[in-house]
Formats: C-alpha cells, sequence, structure tokens
C-alpha cells in the first residue's frame, strides 16, 4: 500500500480490505477526509481527527430518525469509515429534499434538551449536559461558555442576552433531535436530488437551530420552508440568538474574521 496516506492505510485495516485507490476530499477544515476503494471493490469515506466513536452515534442516531445519513461501516482507534455516497447533484436543485429530510429529523424527540456526551469542534468544546429547560440550556451550554474567550465588551452582551433568554425562547416539552452543525458543506447531494445528512453534532433541542445555522452561509429559498412545514410565531426573532452560537464558534477557531458577524448578530438580538 505504498504511496497512500496512513489515514487511508487505517481505512482498509478497519474494513479488513485491501487499499486499492485512495483520493484526498475538500470540505473537512477540521479533520482529514479520503475516499478509498478496496480491492474488494467496496467504496467508503474514512474520516480522522475528532471524536468518531461519538460521530458514528450521532449518525446512527439521525439515520434511526429515518432522516437521510450515510450508513456507517465501521469505527475504531481514532478512524470513521462511512458508506461514500453520490455526491453529483446540486444543493441548488435539493432545497424541498433538505426541507423534507429536516422535518423528518426534528419529528424524533427527546425527554430533554442536550445529550449523552459532550463534543467538540476542534478545540472547541460543546457542553451537552442534559436539562429540562432549553432557555438555560442555550444560556450555559451555548452562550456563557463562550464569556471567557471574547473581549470584556463582547463578553458583557453576551450575558446580557443569556440573562434574557427565559423571556425570548420557549421552554420545550418535547425537544427535537438537531444535527447540530447544519450548513451546505454537511449535505450532500446526489445526482437524482436524494440528500444525507454528515459530520453532525446532535443534541436535542429547538428545531429551529438547525435552520438558523443553515441560514447563516446558505439561504435557503421558499420551496426549503414549504417542505420543512410552518414555523413558529417569533421564529425571525430568534434567529439571531440561535445563529449567535456558530458565530462564537467560528469566532474562537478562526479569529477576528467573524467579529463583525458576532457584532451584528447580537445587535439584531437587541443587545
Amino acid at each position: 500500500m505504498s504511496g497512500f496516506t496512513a489515514l487511508g492505510k487505517a481505512g482498509a485495516t478497519l474494513l479488513g480490505g485491501t487499499l486499492a485507490m485512495e483520493t484526498a476530499l475538500g470540505g473537512g477544515s477540521l479533520s482529514e477526509i479520503v475516499r478509498i476503494r478496496l480491492a474488494s471493490g467496496l467504496e467508503a469515506v474514512v474520516k480522522g481527527g475528532g471524536r468518531p466513536e461519538i460521530e458514528a452515534r450521532m449518525l446512527r442516531a439521525i439515520a434511526d430518525a429515518g432522516a437521510p445519513a450515510p450508513v456507517v461501516l465501521a469505527v475504531g482507534d481514532g478512524v470513521l469509515a462511512i458508506e461514500a455516497v453520490d455526491t453529483g447533484g446540486s444543493i441548488s436543485q435539493a432545497w424541498p429534499q433538505i426541507g423534507a429530510a429536516l422535518a423528518m429529523l426534528h419529528a424524533a424527540k427527546g425527554d430533554a434538551c442536550g445529550w449523552n456526551e459532550d463534543y467538540a469542534f476542534a478545540r472547541v468544546a460543546i457542553e451537552n449536559r442534559r436539562t429540562q429547560r432549553w432557555p438555560a440550556f442555550w444560556a450555559e451550554r451555548r452562550l456563557l461558555v463562550n464569556v471567557p474567550h471574547v473581549d470584556a465588551a463582547l463578553a458583557r452582551r453576551v450575558e446580557a442576552l443569556a440573562k434574557a433568554l427565559p423571556d425570548r425562547l420557549p421552554e420545550l416539552s418535547a425537544p427535537s433531535l438537531l444535527h447540530g452543525d447544519l450548513w451546505g458543506g454537511n449535505v450532500l447531494v446526489a445526482r437524482g436530488g436524494a440528500v444525507s445528512f454528515i459530520d453532525p453534532a446532535c443534541y436535542f433541542g429547538h428545531g429551529e437551530v438547525d435552520i438558523a445555522m443553515l441560514n447563516l452561509f446558505d439561504t435557503p429559498p421558499p420551496a426549503f420552508f414549504d417542505a420543512y412545514g410552518p414555523l413558529e410565531p417569533g421564529f425571525d426573532e430568534r434567529q439571531p440568538i440561535y445563529r449567535l452560537w456558530p458565530a462564537l464558534v467560528h469566532l474562537r477557531l478562526f479569529g477576528s474574521a467573524y467579529l463583525g458577524m458576532v457584532q451584528r448578530l447580537l445587535a439584531a438580538a437587541r443587545v
């Protein structure tokens, strides 16, 4: 297997086959990703870095909810091998399918907000300890955890918003299963328009969180919302609150280029 990467070799070993071909894949800013083909003809996408055992459980949770996700083929030794699905389609042609798939995901309900395990985006921890109260979860696990990592003026604004959340966010009697990191790059589209969700950071919470993230870097058209279904009153007012968390994560991971985004979202959230 000379000429292949250590990740490709590890994936082949994990799958119990002989590596015949390997192609580097883009889009993994926080991890290394390759596509491999074994001598048997089996193709797989192999991902290194992160927390593969937890990611595997999240992908299985998405599939168990009836929503589309690649099949987990094997996991171990810091490597995750998943089904290699067709990616020849365009997201611009798949918004109705994405809306319907997201509605199916959110129809899966939990009995508390959060997840059984913490997670991370590279060095940024994702705290998921469960609680019954959604405003408290968003305040404590998604906003206030960033306060030690931003400047004092920004920290005061984040703290002010967190304090106001009991009046700004709903309590959830049955929180939805969330993808948790939903943007266009984490939706694979096949030539026929079928979609698959990848790279999840799952937990149970308000379904609007996934829509907020999807709108942060993409612009879903009306067809997406038609397929997803009716939105709750106050949706527009909550969107900047929910977009603030991924913006803070990007600020911490990638630096001051995202400071303006954070400040605009705080202003939109009226703090």
